[in-house]
């Protein structure tokens, strides 16, 4: 459009755009067909569409959404066009999880692998720079999990997908508490003078020997009471 067919009180423009009225009738009919195919294309992807997505399975949903939006709105554009994009996907898809079950390492190129956040109640602080992940997060996770100490945790793991896996000790030991820094009277309550001290940056304990030392994971100086 011209710039001087642009106005603000333009009702026709604003609501029906540069096509008729009538075309309304044919995005309809076009919405239906294509979310019809859509559905077809996720039943054909497999039941992982339905569950917790992959990086490649994040990557077909955004691909999806940016194809079937033009051939169900634009007068000038065919559905087969759609169609042949979906059908891409689909073939793209089953091709890349047909190489990676085969294939190892390309599986570990294109879907990731787990990372170990915490082992034997301690936080594993380069893991969690490299994903990204808080130690806050990772504390509220495990608190939603009803686990208030890391000495329940021996090992945390992020899947490839983005979900976290507990898995707890069969013997809980002594460990770092993970109470929100604020609720000072809960904490107290729970820990108790003859309880090992632990590094409030990483949870590794603090040799019963040792006074003003630095934590030898981390090298942090700051201790806190551990809850047994």
């Amino acid at each position: 459009m011209k710039k001087e067919e642009i106005y603000l009180w333009d009702i026709k423009r604003i609501l029906f755009g540069q096509a008729p009225p009538g075309f309304l009738i044919e995005v309809f009919i076009r919405s239906l067909i294509i979310y019809v195919a859509a559905i077809v294309l996720m039943r054909w992807l497999g039941k992982r569409m339905n569950g917790q997505l992959t990086i490649v399975e994040y990557a077909v949903m955004v691909v999806m959404g940016a194809t079937v939006s033009v051939p169900m709105q634009i007068p000038d554009r065919g559905l087969l066009q759609g169609f042949v994009v979906m059908l891409c996907i689909l073939l793209f898809l089953r091709g890349i999880n047909w190489i990676a079950f085969h294939n190892g390492r390309f599986e570990k190129l294109v879907q990731g692998e787990a990372s170990i956040l915490i082992k034997d109640g301690v936080l594993n602080l380069k893991e969690l720079n490299r994903t990204k992940i808080s130690q806050q997060q990772v504390f509220e996770m495990l608190r939603a999990k009803q686990i208030y100490h890391l000495g329940k945790v021996k090992r945390l793991y992020l899947e490839a997908c983005g979900i976290f896996s507990v898995y707890q000790e069969e013997q809980p030991k002594p460990g770092l508490p993970l109470f929100p820094p604020d609720d000072k009277s809960l904490l107290e309550e729970k820990t108790s003078r003859n309880a090992p001290v632990v590094c409030i940056n990483c949870g590794t304990i603090k040799p019963d020997d040792k006074e003003d030392i630095s934590c030898t994971n981390c090298g942090n100086n700051e201790w806190t009471k551990a809850i047994v």
